[in-house]
């Protein structure tokens, strides 16, 4: 069974179709990061794991997600919990670092319509994907929120950032680690009725992202 980590924050409406589109021999692990709306029960009886994390903060709750994911499987997913990705994409991003052809596969956001991604957003994010680009050489345009990668390799990176920073830190740490990081198209839909963006959908958590970034990029 492949573990795939859900980091989630009040998605419970997302959460009964999401889970039902998880892939045979695909686990899902609900990293809770404080809900009030139910998640954590929708998540159980959808036949979830469920590990709460009292850390707020999205790189907070994938690293505890990937430490409970099971290390005699090697692979491990990560997918965003508000119904904005498909599980059904996951086995094709998995297969190449199951084949060991691939040390991290990212998917790269393609909008299934106007609303599915803002426009400062998509342009904050080609930013700062070009900056990855040039420091580092990864064919990469997207700060990904979709991705596979083996679970030992990716604790063993000793990511820091427990923000909105933590996948442009994981690129960066992969690029010194020398993996091999494949990009591979994946269909980016408007999030479920009824979930908020914590980072578009409000101003704070917008300038939180770019604050965080930012750090990491100085580093």
């Amino acid at each position: 069974m492949t573990d795939v980590v859900l980091p989630c924050l009040n998605e419970a409406a997302a959460l009964p179709w999401l889970l039902a589109r998880m892939p045979a021999g695909f686990r899902p692990i609900l990293a809770d990061n404080g809900s009030t709306d139910g998640s954590r029960a929708v998540a159980r009886r959808h036949g979830a794991r469920v590990i709460e994390v009292p850390q707020r903060g999205y790189g907070a709750a994938v690293h505890a997600g990937v430490l409970a994911a099971d290390p005699d499987d090697g692979v491990v997913c990560v997918l965003d919990a508000d119904g904005s990705f498909d599980p059904a994409e996951l086995p094709r991003l998995a297969g190449p670092v199951r084949l060991g052809a691939a040390d991290l596969v990212c998917g790269r956001r393609r909008p299934a319509g106007v609303r599915a991604w803002p426009v400062h957003a998509r342009l904050g994010n080609a930013i700062v994907a070009r900056r990855v680009r040039r420091a580092t050489g990864l064919p990469v345009h997207d700060i990904a929120p979709i991705r596979a990668a083996r679970r030992d390799a990716l604790v063993a990176l000793d990511l820091r950032d427990r923000r909105c920073g933590y996948p442009l830190e994981l690129l960066l740490a992969a690029a010194r680690a020398g993996w091999r990081v494949r990009e591979l198209d994946v269909a980016y839909h408007p999030r479920a009725a009824g979930t908020r963006s914590k980072v578009t959908g409000t101003v704070r958590g917008t300038v939180q992202a770019i604050t965080d970034m930012r750090a990491v990029l100085a580093r």
